[in-house]
C-alpha cells in the first residue's frame, strides 16, 4: 500500500465528518471572536477592556471541552459572562453532533474495511524477514501456515471468508501473521499484500475457485515472474490452463492422491518414505501395510474415484464400481453395481467377500464410514481406504482407524511444503521412486530418528550460509562428508542428520552420498534429522573455530589474545604428561 492510498484513508474520515467539523470550527471561531468584541470591565483609568485573541482562544478551549472555567485574566463584565453562556450552549452542542457523527461513522462497514486495508498494508511493508502469501485461510490454509510458522517462516494470509479468518485470531501462532478478509484475486490487494515485497519468497494459492486460483497465478506471473507459485486445481481442464502461463506447481488433490495409490501398490517403501519425509511438523508418521494386489471395490465414481480406478486398473487389477448413477462411456472395462454402497446388498454383490481392499470415496463422511464398516465386518482382512471430506470429522476418522485416510487438505498441505521449504527434496523422492536401497535407507532413518516427523532441509556451501566452511574449502579441499557431520559438544558423536543428495553445479545429483565424499564451494546438500542437530550443523557452518574443533579436534578460544594464553598451558600439559 501506497503513501498515497494511507493519505485516502484520512480524507475518507475528514469527508464523512466534514459537515460537523466545519460547524464546530465555525462556533470556535464565533466563540473566540465574540469574547475580543465584547467589552470586559474597566481599567484602574476607567477605559473599557477588551480580551486578547490568545486569552479567547485559550478560554474557549478548556471550557468548549468542559475541562473547566474560569474568568481569566480577570473577572468578567455582564457582557462577557452572557457571551460565555452563549459559547458553553453553542459548544456543548457541537461537540455532542461531532461525537455522534464519529460514533456513527465507526460502525460503517466501507470505513473499517479501509482501516483494516490500512493496517494491514502497513503490517506487510515493515516485515523484514522471508514470507509467504498464502491465498485462502481454508483447510488446507490452516495446515500450511501453521506449518510454515513452526518451521520460522513468517505468512500473510488472504481470505475472503471473514468467518474462516476469525479462526486465525484464535490460533497461538510463533509470529504474528497479517491477514485480511479480501478477494485475492484482485491484482491490486496482492500488491498490497506484499506480492512485489523484497522479502517474499513465494504464493500458494488454496481457494475452492478455479477462476480465482487461475488469477492469483496470472497476477503472480505477471507482475512477479520469477516468484514461485503453487496453485490448487480441481480439475484437468483448470491444471492445463494454469500450466500453460507457466504456473510452477499445479495441485490437484484428488490425482496426487492416485499417484500416491499407486506408488504404494508398485514401491511401497518408497511410499513410506515419502510420507515420513514431508509429515507436518509435529506429527508422527504409522507404518502401515501395503495396499495387497487383487480385486477392488470403489465407492462413487465422482472425479476422485475415477482417477483411482485408472490408478488400479493400470496395476492390473480388476475393479467394481458401486454407484446410482452407471459410469460414462470412458470407464469402459469397469464393472459397475447399482446401489449407494452403505448397504451390505450391494457390497456382497460387487463380491466384498473375495475383494483384497475398497476405497469409499463419497463426498459424504458419514457414508464412508458407514459403508466401509459395513464392509470391514463382512471381510475382516479387507484393506480399507477412506475419503474425509471435513477435518471436523476428524475424531470419527481416527476412531474407526482405517489402512489409509484421504484427506485432500493434507495431500496439498504435504505436497506445497515439500516444494516451498525444500525444493531439493521433490526430485529427490522422485529418483526414490524407482530406487531399491528405499527400505534399507527407511529402516535406517527410522531408527535412529524415530518415526515423528523430521526436519528436512537444504544447505548451499556458500559465503552466505555456510561462511566458514566456504571460507575452509578456498584454503584446502580436505574436508569430506562425514567429518562434517559431528557434534560440536562431542566430536566423537555423530549428528542425528543424514544427507539425501548432494547437488553439484555440471554434474548429475548424487544420491546418499558416503561420508569420504569431499566437498566443494557451491555444492547443495538435502539433509534429514532432527531440529537440534540442525542447529548444531548451522553453528559449524558458520563459525570457524567451531569448524577447526569438528574437523580436526583441535579447541581454538577464538581470540589472538586467548591463543597466546592457551597455547603455553597446552604445551606444559604436554610436558608434563610425557
Amino acid at each position: 500500500m501506497k503513501a498515497g492510498q494511507e493519505i485516502s484513508t484520512i480524507f475518507l474520515v475528514l469527508r464523512r465528518v466534514r459537515g460537523t467539523l466545519i460547524a464546530l470550527v465555525l462556533i470556535y471561531a464565533i466563540s473566540v471572536l465574540g469574547l475580543t468584541l465584547v467589552p470586559g470591565p474597566p481599567d484602574a483609568n476607567g477605559a473599557v477592556t477588551h480580551m486578547s485573541f490568545f486569552h479567547a482562544f485559550y478560554f474557549v478551549s478548556y471550557t468548549a471541552t468542559t475541562i473547566g472555567f474560569g474568568e481569566i485574566p480577570n473577572a468578567f463584565s455582564e457582557q462577557q459572562r452572557l457571551w460565555t453562556l452563549v459559547c458553553i450552549y453553542l459548544s456543548v452542542i457541537g461537540w455532542a453532533v461531532f461525537i455522534g457523527k464519529l460514533l456513527q461513522m465507526s460502525a460503517d462497514a466501507n470505513l473499517q474495511r479501509a482501516i483494516r486495508t490500512s493496517r494491514f498494508a502497513r503490517s506487510v511493508r515493515r516485515l523484514r524477514e522471508p514470507f509467504y502469501i498464502v491465498c485462502g485461510y481454508g483447510e488446507t490454509g490452516h495446515l500450511i501456515c501453521h506449518a510454515l510458522d513452526q518451521l520460522g517462516y513468517r505468512v500473510v494470509v488472504m481470505e475472503v471468508n471473514g468467518e474462516h479468518l476469525a479462526e486465525l485470531e484464535l490460533q497461538n501462532h510463533i509470529a504474528d501473521m497479517p491477514a485480511l478478509v479480501a478477494d485475492a484475486a484482485n491484482p491490486s490487494l496482492l500488491k498490497l499484500a506484499g506480492l512485489q515485497h523484497w522479502h517474499c519468497r513465494g504464493i500458494v494459492s488454496l481457494t475452492d475457485d478455479d477462476d480465482a486460483n487461475r488469477t492469483i497465478a496470472l497476477a503472480t506471473r505477471l507482475l512477479a515472474p520469477d516468484l514461485p507459485v503453487l496453485a490448487r486445481a480441481s480439475g484437468q481442464a483448470a491444471a492445463a490452463d494454469m500450466a500453460s502461463f507457466g504456473t510452477h506447481h499445479v495441485i490437484d488433490p484428488y490425482r496426487k492422491f492416485g499417484d500416491y495409490l499407486g506408488l504404494a501398490m508398485h514401491a511401497p517403501a518408497a511410499y513410506q518414505l515419502l510420507l515420513w519425509l514431508t509429515g507436518l511438523p509435529g506429527t508422527t508418521v504409522e507404518r502401515h501395510r501395503s495396499p495387497p494386489h487383487g480385486h477392488w471395490i470403489l465407492l462413487g465414481y465422482g472425479r476422485f474415484s475415477q482417477g483411482l480406478a485408472a490408478t488400479i486398473a493400470s496395476e492390473g487389477m480388476p475393479v467394481t464400481v458401486i454407484d446410482l448413477q452407471p459410469p460414462s462411456a470412458s470407464s469402459a472395462g469397469v464393472r459397475w453395481v447399482q446401489g449407494d454402497g452403505t448397504s451390505a446388498e450391494a457390497l456382497l454383490q460387487a463380491g466384498v467377500t473375495q475383494a483384497a481392499g475398497i476405497v469409499a470415496a463419497t463426498s459424504s463422511d458419514v457414508n464412508n464410514l458407514s459403508a466401509t464398516f459395513t464392509a470391514r465386518e463382512l471381510n475382516p482382512g479387507l484393506f480399507t481406504i477412506v475419503r474425509q471430506n471435513s477435518m471436523d470429522n476428524q475424531p470419527l476418522f481416527e476412531r474407526f482407524d482405517a489402512d489409509l485416510t484421504m484427506v485432500p487438505s493434507e495431500v496439498i498441505a504435504h505436497e506445497c511444503l515439500a516444494i516451498l521449504t525444500t525444493p531439493m527434496l521433490a526430485p529427490f523422492l522422485r529418483a526414490a521412486q524407482s530406487a531399491d536401497w528405499c527400505e534399507p535407507l527407511l529402516q535406517r532413518l527410522t531408527a535412529r530418528l524415530g518415526w515423528e516427523a523430521p526436519e528436512v532441509w537444504s544447505v548451499r556451501i556458500a559465503a552466505q550460509e555456510a561462511p566458514a566452511l566456504h571460507h575452509k574449502l578456498n584454503l584446502d579441499d580436505g574436508v569430506c562428508l562425514g567429518d562434517l557431520l559431528k557434534d560440536h559438544a562431542d566430536r566423537s558423536e555423530a549428528l542425528l542428520c543424514e544427507v539425501l543428495q548432494l547437488d553439484r553445479q555440471g554434474q548429475p545429483s548424487q544420491l546418499l552420498p558416503p561420508p569420504d565424499t569431499r566437498l566443494r564451494q557451491g555444492d547443495e546438500l538435502l539433509l534429514v534429522g532432527r531440529r537440534r542437530s540442525r542447529a548444531r550443523l548451522d553453528l559449524t557452518l558458520q563459525n570457524a573455530h567451531t569448524l577447526d574443533y569438528v574437523l580436526t579436534g583441535r579447541e581454538s578460544s577464538g581470540s589472538w589474545f586467548w591463543e597466546q594464553v592457551a597455547t603455553p598451558r597446552q604445551n606444559r600439559s604436554a610436558t608434563s604428561t610425557t
